[in-house]
Formats: C-alpha cells, structure tokens, sequence
C-alpha cells in the first residue's frame, strides 16, 4: 500500500485527509515513481473548493508536480526507465502528495543530478509557469517588469529571470516578504492601498506586468504599463482581458528550458518551506494563507 493526501469533498481543508491506497500502476504514456518530494501550489486548494471545476473523481489526490525515481513505466512509452530520476506533471486522477504516483511522460524530463529533489518538485508547475510569464512578451535590458505577488514560488523565480535577463524588476508583496525580494535584485514594493502611487515613486515608467495575484491588486496598476496589452496574468485572465491584456501562454518547452538554468545555478528555487507527508495539510494552508515566502514542498520521507 501508498500514502496520499486527498480532499474527500468539495469544500474546505476539513474535507483534506492522508489515506492508503494500492501502488497506482502506468498506463501508456505514464511514469510510476517513488516521490521523492512534491511542490505545493495555489492550484491545489483551488481544486479542494471547486473553483476550477468539479470533474474530479472522489477522493480526489492533491498535488500537480513531484520529483521522484521511476518504479515502472507504462507501455509504448519511451525514453525512459526504471530508476531515473525525474520530475514531472502528474497523470489526470493522481497526485503528488503521495508516496508513489504516476506521472504524465509527455510533461516529464529527467532530473540533472546539480538539482536536489526538493529543487526539482518545485518546477514542473512554478519555475515553469515563471518562465512562460517572462518570455511571453520579450523586454530589452534595462526595461521594467512589474510582478504582483513577487513573494511566492512562482513570483521569486520570475524575478530572479528577469535579473538574468538585466531587466529593472519591482516586485510588489507584503512587506513581510521585504527581505526575500530584495535578495533576487528585485526593487521592493509594499502591496496594498496606494501601491501605484509607491511603483512612480521608483520608476518613470512600467513596460511588462506580470500579475500572480489578479483581482482588485491587478486593476490597481494596470494604468501604470503604456500599452495594455504588456499585462499577463497567471491569476486572473479574465480582470487580464478586461483591462486589456491577456493570460498567460503555457508552452510546452518551458520545463525543459528553467531546468536547465536551475542546473546552472543562474536561479535559486527558494524551496524554503518543507512539510512531511503526514503534515500535508499545513503545507496546503501555508500556501492557502500566503504566508510563506518561497516555494512550498512536501517531502514523504520527512
């Protein structure tokens, strides 16, 4: 038998709970690992509270990316064996907050061995979607990125991009999470009333938004970027639309390309905050919260 997380119910984190079940064997096109470690996003609560539909089979696993080493691997699929290391998207019904689970082959790449597991887990969902935010629309050096919600996994790694890239980045977040922006090279903006307002005070003008936040946090700066259509939203693409930007692009190469500058140490993870398996549900409400800085990952050997 395998341990995994699951939420029971749509609703709140009382539905959550850990329970067994069989090792879950691949199918075509399917990696069965031993996880190793798992990242925990946004996504994941959404899913529990039926925001993002109510397709999902009950008991539902949680989690969308993990790292780990292949047990099997489904048939006609190839590339891969029993053994490596990898990380990956899960398979449609799985979950990575387990001790095994299966991943989708076509959205997995091997894990260099420069990368520790816990780096790993955090990529197939928040470095990823911090790289497609920042090569959707390209910006010369020197030119600004305005990122909202620059505190999370998600945000601290699209920063950190952007310094590679030697553009001018503000990122905007609580100031609880001060210290942690500003240690990517990043400008740091306090969130909240009167935001705008403190963005001018540090930059004439704003040539990219990037907005992990969406909502009413959005439509604050929206005026601050001359052409609306240089807003992106990972959160929010419906406010995105409205105020004449646009959601973010997933690509397909994306995960590939941020392992690879993780491998070269151009950028930092910040897999700072770590949960055992058994602690899975503080795990999903730190990110629930917003409280914690940094990526969120779940590590079943504890």
């Amino acid at each position: 038998m395998s341990k995994v997380y699951v939420f029971t119910d749509y609703g709140g984190p009382e539905t959550q709970q850990l329970i067994d079940r069989p090792i879950p064997e691949p199918g075509p096109g399917e990696l069965a690992i031993e996880v190793r470690a798992a990242g925990v996003n946004p996504a994941d609560w959404k899913m529990r509270e039926g925001r993002l539909g109510r397709a999902w089979s009950l008991p539902a696993p949680m989690g969308r990316e993990a790292a780990g080493v292949v047990i099997a691997v489904g048939g006609g699929t190839e590339g891969f064996a029993v053994g490596d290391e990898v990380l990956g998207l899960v398979a449609p019904g799985q979950g990575g907050l387990a001790e095994h689970t299966l991943l989708s082959a076509s959205t997995t790449v091997a894990k260099p061995e420069e990368i520790a597991f816990i780096d790993a887990a955090t990529i197939p969902v928040a470095a990823a979607t911090a790289y497609d935010a920042t090569h959707q629309i390209e910006l010369e050096p020197g030119q600004t990125l305005l990122l909202l919600g620059a505190g999370g996994g998600v945000g601290l790694m699209a920063a950190q991009i952007g310094r590679v890239h030697e553009f001018t980045v503000l990122g905007v977040a609580d100031v609880a999470k001060r210290e942690l922006i500003e240690s990517t090279g990043a400008a740091f903006i306090g969130s909240g009333s009167g935001v705008a307002d403190r963005v001018r005070e540090v930059a004439s003008s704003v040539d990219l938004i990037v907005d992990l936040v969406g909502g009413d946090a959005l439509r604050a700066v929206a005026d601050l970027v001359a052409d609306p259509g240089r807003i992106i939203s990972a959160a929010d693409p419906d406010a995105a639309v409205e105020l004449g930007g646009r959601g973010l692009a997933r690509t397909t190469e994306a995960m590939g390309k941020i392992t690879e500058v993780i491998q070269y140490g151009l950028v930092d993870p910040h897999a700072d905050t770590q949960y055992d398996l058994n602690d899975a549900g503080q795990a999903i409400a730190a990110v629930e919260t917003g409280h914690a800085g940094g990526k969120v990952v779940v590590v079943p050997e504890g």
